[in-house]
């Protein structure tokens, strides 16, 4: 696997009635930066770019990936992808005592930090979540195997037991798939967000290819060798069978920007022919877990594989 990867789903009871936004990834993300850095900030540095330890500490290698100098791909990028991607189960309205999910996707060297990402979760769901603050009390860990199955590794009290990180084998190309997008796809070109009438399968996989290198470049000891420029070149002649998308808008609020933000983008559904697919197959395998486009690590440009 040029990529390893696991999928943790932490199960926290609510202690009061929650009230999630629809789309809780941007929620989520924002108690876990500040429960991380609380955790393990020991300079107390108003920003992590001057500090000593910025490039040996886990909260900016977790949540402000900073780009390695040396690596010459990624000079011309002010950050480097985040070894993580947030999936948080239903918003809405929860009683207490209901049980609330996020899955968490921890990329490459990411799975060393599993510990300190649990106790940072741990932290700030005791703290709450939302404008309300309401509380969540960690009830288990469970990590899925490559069947497909959830295995409680970790409980409150109890000794953390995780597993080697794996996914489902990847099966052989089929002859025929669609690629159904489960959060708002954003894909930027030429400056512009690419809505359902300009859809092309060449921005979607560029742009995935883009992110799978990036990812294995910073976070695995063995970056992806392929020659991308080719493989990115050739997407662009793949034509889809059908697109059946449409917008969907998102809005969240950013604390740090005090503004609501526009987090709109595509949903629906992408049939593909899967004779002319081979090159990209592993790619799209894998991105149903890494995600793609702007926002990612929110757990937006989530897709799922169905095969005809």
């Amino acid at each position: 696997m040029w990529l390893p990867l696991a999928v943790y789903r932490l199960e926290f009871i609510a202690q009061d009635s929650v009230h999630l936004p629809a789309y809780a990834g941007s929620a989520w993300r924002g108690i876990f930066g500040h429960a991380l850095k609380r955790l393990v900030c020991v300079t107390r540095e108003p920003s992590c770019p001057p500090c000593l330890l910025y490039r040996s500490c886990i909260y900016p290698y977790v949540f402000e990936t900073p780009p390695d100098p040396d690596v010459g791909k990624l000079r011309k990028y002010p950050a480097a992808p985040h070894p993580y991607v947030l999936r948080p189960g239903p918003g809405g309205a929860h009683p207490a005592g209901a049980t609330i999910t996020v899955d968490v996707v921890l990329l490459g060297h990411g799975n060393r930090h599993l510990p300190y990402v649990i106790h940072a979760f741990d932290q700030a769901a005791r703290r709450g979540i939302g404008q309300r603050n309401e509380r969540l009390a960690l009830k288990q860990v469970l990590q899925q195997t490559a069947s497909g199955a959830w295995r409680a590794i970790y409980q409150p009290g109890q000794t953390l037991q995780p597993l080697s990180p794996e996914l489902p084998e990847q099966p052989a190309c089929p002859a025929r798939l669609s690629l159904q997008l489960e959060t708002p796809l954003r894909i930027r070109r030429a400056e512009k967000l690419m809505g359902p009438d300009a859809f092309q399968f060449g921005a979607l996989f560029s742009n995935l290819l883009r992110r799978v290198s990036l990812l294995s470049t910073f976070h695995t000891d063995a970056p992806l060798q392929v020659d991308f420029a080719a493989l990115s070149r050739t997407s662009w002649t793949i034509q889809h069978r059908a697109a059946r998308l449409r917008w969907h808008e998102w809005v969240r609020y950013s604390s740090r920007q005090d503004a609501l933000l526009q987090m709109g983008g595509l949903a629906g559904e992408i049939e593909l022919d899967g004779a002319d697919l081979e090159p990209f197959w592993p790619y799209l395998w894998l991105g149903q877990w890494t995600h793609a486009g702007k926002g990612a690590v929110m757990g937006l440009g989530r897709y799922r594989i169905e095969t005809a």
